[in-house]
């Protein structure tokens, strides 16, 4: 080893004691006779000291390092002078008296430094990935990962899970986003898909026996991204032979206790609550709520459809709906500008037609621009119904139910985090069952799987593939933390007449099916158990754990949102050798 300790170990205990540090230089400090370096590594820092008694050679060779010069420092373990003492650093009461010196490499400008207090702008920070990932904040956070896969390896280790691989290159399936597809030279014309998911894989181990089966696995969609999006991601995937969606939920309840014990310190009572996707989408718009604030969506439609207010009796009698939001006290005191902000941002953002607002007096009475085409007893009717009290802002969106729900759940977020209606540090765990099996998509005018084909309906919903498809519920759960899906699963299907009966509502005839998932279906036939699992978005519990916002800070090579990599610049173009092996030609885009 080239040293004999890191830069964050070293304490009072090893005063007197002759050591060898290793890292970069991380400041540099000429006090006019000696010289002080800050050397970091990522287990900390230690204060290295170039004193006038270790000779010009040595002085003179210090103050000639500069900022991520990599260096080996020999010295001695002295305490620090009486008033110098760093209490912010695990090594702030030591420095080390350097003796000998080595300059291992050297390094050009950099367009920023890991010790810098402004953080650079996102595109320097991919373009140099290597200098970025030094910072200390981007190292706790790769540290952070690496406990939070350990923890729940550890954890379903513990609960008899096999781990398997899958393979990389398999077939393309439907599956709802598009596929990343490999070419095969040795198959011409034939192409590898890259996997959205090890699903079928997982259901095929379950047929073969392995009734615990877990990985972390490396999954590929090609979609538009957001900032919680990537199209390479990591999930803990998961599968059970001989369960029901009840044993899954409390597999899962257990591990969100021991990561939310083992990481954050937090002690999370189980069961973890959960709500029905119907109740989700009526109480707060999503499928996902935050369920750190109170803030929920109340329906007005049957007291719109008696007002005398078009735009609330308008929608009232189309079909539509009235739904608006209780906003507390301080809200009241918005200003029309502010308002107005906020009817644009729904206009814009999610094609709403607008926002009708009230302000709650001192006495309880509900004042607005548009009060005057409402009587008393309809405005002491919505206040009842808002639960309404002095100061509070009521929101309210006439419209398409999906519209709504967009709406306001989109209201609901901004004014959350912009009123402080939650502690940003608190976490909440929840579950959302009970979801539609299907969704039509009217432009095609065909039935979509909500999950994917092979999700189970519930039992008592069996006879509803036949006679009402919409009702149909699926055994389908998701893990929601603080507003974000953080996983998902289903109980499969394993009898291969439900598979084709689900197959027949998505438009997937006997031939598609076996050409696409023949193996599979055969499989299902030769002694398939009840199983089910979940996949849990380890990138997206990083990011809820760390308390981050953006999902490229915790994974160490991101791409882009336009699913570029800065660094390496890829995607990038390949000679014409490649294409010719391949039997592939590039039809360029028109102008």
């Amino acid at each position: 080893m080239l040293r004999t300790h890191t830069c964050g170990e070293l304490g009072m205990e090893h005063v007197g004691q002759e050591v060898t540090l290793c890292g970069w230089v991380d400041t540099l400090r000429d006090h006019g006779g000696a010289v002080f370096v800050d050397l970091r590594d990522r287990y900390g820092k230690t204060q290295v000291v170039a004193a006038p008694e270790a000779g010009p050679q040595l002085v003179d060779s210090v103050s000639r390092l500069r900022n991520e010069y990599v260096v080996r420092v020999t010295g001695t373990v002295a305490p620090r002078p009486e008033g110098t003492v760093n209490s912010k650093l695990a090594t702030g009461e030591i420095e080390l008296r350097a003796q000998q010196l080595e300059v291992l490499n050297t390094c050009v400008p950099p367009p920023f430094t890991p010790s810098q207090q402004e953080v650079p702008g996102e595109d320097l920070r991919l373009r140099y990935r290597y200098l970025d990932l030094r910072r200390p904040e981007m190292q706790r956070t790769m540290l952070l990962r690496g406990r939070i896969v350990k923890v729940m390896r550890d954890y379903c280790a513990e609960h008899g899970f096999i781990d398997v691989e899958t393979p990389m290159l398999g077939r393309s399936t439907p599956e709802g986003a598009r596929d990343y597809l490999v070419p095969s030279r040795v198959q011409r014309g034939k192409f590898y898909a890259l996997p959205q998911s090890p699903q079928l894989y997982k259901q095929i181990l379950m047929v073969a026996g392995y009734d615990r089966y877990v990985q972390v696995a490396r999954c590929f969609r090609d979609e538009d991204l957001r900032a919680d999006r990537q199209p390479e991601f990591t999930q803990l995937d998961l599968e059970m032979a001989f369960v029901t969606a009840e044993d899954v939920i409390a597999m899962i309840d257990g591990l969100v206790a021991r990561l939310a014990r083992e990481i954050l310190g937090l002690e999370v009572p189980l069961p973890l609550p959960r709500i029905t996707y119907d109740e989700a989408m009526r109480r707060f718009g999503h499928d996902a709520p935050d369920r750190r604030f109170a803030l929920e969506i109340v329906d007005c439609t049957d007291l719109a459809a008696a007002c005398e207010f078009r735009v609330f009796q308008s929608a009232a009698h189309r079909g539509d709906f009235v739904r608006g939001l209780r906003v507390p006290r301080t809200a009241a005191r918005f200003s029309r500008k502010r308002i107005d902000e906020l009817t644009e941002y729904v206009k814009q953002d999610f094609a709403a037609q607008g926002l009708v607002w009230f302000r709650v007096t001192d006495e309880g009475q509900l004042e607005s621009s548009v009060a005057k085409n409402f009587t008393a007893e309809m405005l002491a009717q919505i206040a009842q119904r808002m639960a309404a009290e002095p100061g509070d802002l009521l929101l309210f969106v006439a419209d398409t139910w999906e519209v709504t729900c967009k709406a306001l759940h989109g209201l609901r977020k901004r004014l959350g985090a912009e009123l402080k209606l939650y502690d940003p540090q608190q976490m909440h765990f929840s579950w959302v069952v009970e979801f539609p099996m299907f969704e039509f998509d009217k432009e095609e005018q065909r039935w979509d799987a909500m999950h994917h084909p092979f999700t189970s309906p519930r039992p008592q919903d069996l006879t509803l593939l036949d006679s009402d498809p919409g009702q149909c519920r699926a055994q389908a759960y998701d893990l929601v933390i603080n507003g974000y899906e953080a996983g998902g699963g289903t109980i499969r299907i394993h009898d291969s007449r439900t598979q084709q009966k689900v197959f027949d509502l998505l438009g997937i005839d006997p031939q598609m099916a076996r050409e696409r998932f023949g193996f599979l279906l055969d499989a299902l036939q030769y002694g398939a158990p009840p199983h089910g699992g979940i996949a849990l978005g380890i990138d997206r519990i990083v990011m809820l754990f760390a308390r981050l916002d953006n999902i490229r800070d915790c994974i160490a090579f991101p791409k882009t949102q336009r699913a570029m990599d800065m660094m390496t610049e890829a995607p990038g173009e390949v000679d014409d050798r490649q294409l010719q092996e391949l039997g592939l030609t590039i039809k360029k885009p028109e102008p």
